[in-house]
C-alpha cells in the first residue's frame, strides 16, 4: 500500500482535520444563534415557505421531513457537539470508519441547513466548508497513513479556489488590471475591521504593489503546489502568508481561515521540522491499512475526478462564475471574490420614532454589530464569525432589494426579540417604536485630521430616503434612493 499512503504529511492531516471540524463548529453555532431569527418559522424568510415552493426538487436536506426551529436547533447543536470531538481528535483516534462516519454526519447536517438558507446561506465559503468537510472524510484515522489522493484533492481545491479568484478578478473589473483595487477596497468592503481604517490610509504605491503580490499568489503561485517537496510547501507558505493579511485587515467570515488550513494540504512535514525542528510526527504503517479503506478512498477519489469536469471548464470559460455549485450537493464548485470593486460606499440607516414624522420628529438609529453606523465607533473584529444580517445588509446598499428587508423592518415595527438580538444595539430598549424608516448614507473614512480633531472614523452624508417612514403595521413602499 505504499502507493496509496502518502509519507511525510501527517501534520498536514492533522491540521486539516481538527481545523475544518473548528470551522464546522463555528457554522453550526452561528445557525444555533442566528438561523430562527433570520429563517425560522417567523424569521424573515421563513424556511417552511421555501420548503413549500421546492418541494419535489431533490434537493438534499433533512428537513423536507419537517420543518421546525426546535428540530434546527437539535441539528446544530448535534453538528456541533460532533465538530467539537473531531477538533478534539476524539473519533481519529479510533478505526479508519469513526472519522469518516463523523465527517460525513456533519457534511449531512450542515448540508440540509444551507439548502434551505436562502440568501442568507448564499456565500461562497459554505459550499468551500462543505466541499472541505466532504474531502476530509477520506483522510482516515491516526492508524493508517493519509491518503495520497485525498491530499492532492485538497491541493486541486486550493488550486480552483486560488486561480479562479484571480481570473475573476482580472477577468471583472479594470480596477484589477490597473493596479488601483486597493485605493478602495478597504473603505468599501462589505464589513471592515479594526485595521482597515489604517490599511485605507497606506500610501497608495503600497496598494499598488499589494495587488501585484495578489496577483502573484492567486494565478501563479497555486501551480507550484503541485510540485515536488520543498517548492509546494513554499508556494503554500505564500498563500498562507496573503491570506493572513486578508485576515488582519477584513471580515471575512471563515473564508480566509479555511483557505489557510487548505493550503497546509501541500506543507509537509520535513517543511514544519525545518522551522519547528522538535517537531516529531509518527508515521503508520502503509501495510496496516485496511483494503477496504482504500476501495472506499478510491471510489471517492472517483467521484470528485468525474466532478471536477465542471469547475475546471468555469475556470478558463469567458463567462466565468462566481461561487456557483454544479451539484446539488455542494461539491467540485466554482470559486471567487470580488471580481467587481465598488468605488463608493452607501449605507442604510433604520430609524425609529415615536413622534409624528415632520421637522420636529427625532429619529433614532438602530445600531448593528458589524455594518458600519455611528461614525465614531470603532469597527470591530467578528470573523470568522460570520454576521448574516449585516453582510446582507451591504448587499442591500449596492440595491440587492430582497423579501427580508420589508420583513426586517415590521419585525423591528413590532419590538420582535428574536430580530432584535441579532443587533447591537436597540434605542427603544425592545418596545416598539411608533414609526421606521430606511435612509442612504454615504460614508467615506475619515482623513487622519478630522479622526484627530472630531474623534471619527467615518464622515457620512445623506444620499436619499430608502423607505419612506411607516406606522405599525402595513406594506413597506421603497423609493429609489438618490445617489
Amino acid at each position: 500500500m505504499e502507493w496509496f499512503s502518502a509519507g511525510g504529511d501527517e501534520f498536514a492531516r492533522q491540521v486539516l482535520q481538527r481545523g475544518i471540524a473548528a470551522v464546522f463548529l463555528i457554522g453550526f453555532l452561528n445557525a444555533a444563534f442566528q438561523f430562527p431569527a433570520l429563517l425560522g418559522e417567523r424569521g424573515l424568510l421563513p424556511a417552511p415557505l421555501y420548503l413549500d415552493r421546492i418541494r419535489g426538487r431533490g434537493i438534499p436536506t433533512l428537513f423536507h421531513w419537517r420543518y421546525s426551529d426546535r428540530l434546527l436547533l437539535t441539528v446544530a447543536w448535534s453538528g456541533a457537539a460532533v465538530s467539537a470531538l473531531l477538533v478534539a481528535g476524539v473519533p481519529q483516534s479510533g478505526p479508519w470508519w469513526l472519522p469518516m462516519a463523523a465527517f460525513l454526519l456533519i457534511w449531512g447536517l450542515y448540508l440540509s441547513i444551507v439548502n434551505i438558507g436562502q440568501t442568507f446561506y448564499g456565500f461562497g465559503w459554505e459550499s468551500l466548508l462543505l466541499e472541505a468537510g466532504f474531502l476530509a472524510a477520506f483522510l482516515g484515522s491516526n492508524d493508517v497513513a493519509a491518503p495520497v489522493t485525498v491530499l492532492w484533492l485538497f491541493r486541486w481545491l486550493v488550486f480552483r479556489l486560488e486561480f479562479g479568484a484571480g481570473l475573476i478578478k482580472v477577468r471583472g473589473d479594470r480596477a484589477w488590471r490597473d493596479l488601483t483595487a486597493l485605493y478602495y477596497h478597504h473603505e468599501t468592503q462589505p464589513m471592515p475591521n479594526p485595521a482597515s481604517w489604517f490599511f485605507h490610509h497606506l500610501p497608495r504605491p503600497l496598494h499598488r504593489v499589494e495587488v501585484l503580490g495578489n496577483h502573484f499568489a492567486q494565478l501563479v503561485v497555486p501551480f507550484f503546489l503541485f510540485f515536488p517537496q520543498p517548492i509546494a510547501s513554499v508556494a503554500a507558505a505564500i498563500i498562507i502568508i496573503t491570506q493572513l493579511w486578508l485576515v488582519v485587515s477584513g471580515n471575512f467570515a471563515w473564508l480566509n481561515v479555511l483557505t489557510i488550513l487548505l493550503a497546509f494540504t501541500a506543507v509537509s512535514d520535513s517543511a514544519i521540522q525545518a522551522v519547528l525542528p522538535w517537531a516529531q510526527f509518527g508515521s503508520p504503517d502503509p501495510a496496516a491499512t485496511p483494503a477496504v479503506f482504500v476501495v472506499v478512498v478510491l471510489a471517492a477519489t472517483a467521484a470528485v475526478l468525474y466532478w471536477a469536469w465542471a469547475p475546471l471548464k468555469n475556470l478558463f470559460s469567458r463567462n466565468q462564475l462566481m461561487n456557483a455549485s454544479f451539484n446539488r450537493w455542494h461539491l467540485s464548485n466554482a470559486y471567487g471574490a470580488f471580481g467587481s470593486i465598488t468605488r463608493h460606499r452607501n449605507e442604510v440607516v433604520i430609524e425609529g420614532t415615536n413622534d409624528p414624522p415632520g421637522p420636529g420628529a427625532r429619529w433614532r438609529e438602530y445600531e448593528f454589530r458589524g455594518k458600519p453606523g455611528d461614525p465614531r465607533r470603532l469597527p470591530r473584529q467578528f470573523a470568522p464569525y460570520h454576521l448574516r444580517l449585516d453582510w446582507m445588509m451591504w448587499f442591500l446598499a449596492l440595491g440587492s432589494y430582497g423579501a427580508w428587508f420589508p420583513e426586517l423592518l415590521r419585525k423591528l415595527l413590532a419590538g420582535d426579540a428574536r430580530t432584535l438580538r441579532l443587533l447591537r444595539r436597540d434605542p427603544f430598549n425592545g418596545e416598539p417604536p411608533r414609526w421606521i424608516r430606511a435612509q442612504m448614507y454615504r460614508y467615506r473614512y475619515s482623513t487622519a485630521a478630522e479622526r484627530r480633531s472630531e474623534g471619527v472614523w467615518w464622515v457620512r452624508e445623506p444620499a436619499g430616503i430608502l423607505v419612506d417612514p411607516i406606522e405599525g403595521p402595513g406594506p413597506v413602499r421603497r423609493r429609489p434612493p438618490a445617489w
